[in-house]
């Protein structure tokens, strides 16, 4: 399934971080940190980045890790990836 929009796939992102990190989607901002305001661990990040590889069918090197600690970081980790990839 591809996205057109920047939107569409920020939308699918946030739906798959609050899945694995069994989060209500109301209670997540852009910059809520996963760790300090929802106590998601190390493997829930592992959890997602696969997710994310698989849902948009990119490569992400664990090292973007650490900048994947809110919505806002995973989405530019996605955005670079997929800028990688074209």
């Amino acid at each position: 399934m591809t996205l057109n929009t920047d939107v569409e796939r920020r939308a699918q992102i946030k739906e798959l971080v609050c899945d694995i990190l069994e989060i209500d989607p109301d209670e997540v901002t852009d910059t809520s940190r996963f760790k300090e305001d929802h106590d998601a661990d190390s493997m829930g990040a592992i959890e997602i980045l696969s997710q994310l590889e698989r849902a948009f069918g990119i490569d992400i090197d664990q090292a973007e890790l650490s900048r994947m600690v809110d919505l806002n970081g995973v989405a530019a980790v996605v955005e670079d990836a997929l800028a990688a990839k074209a």
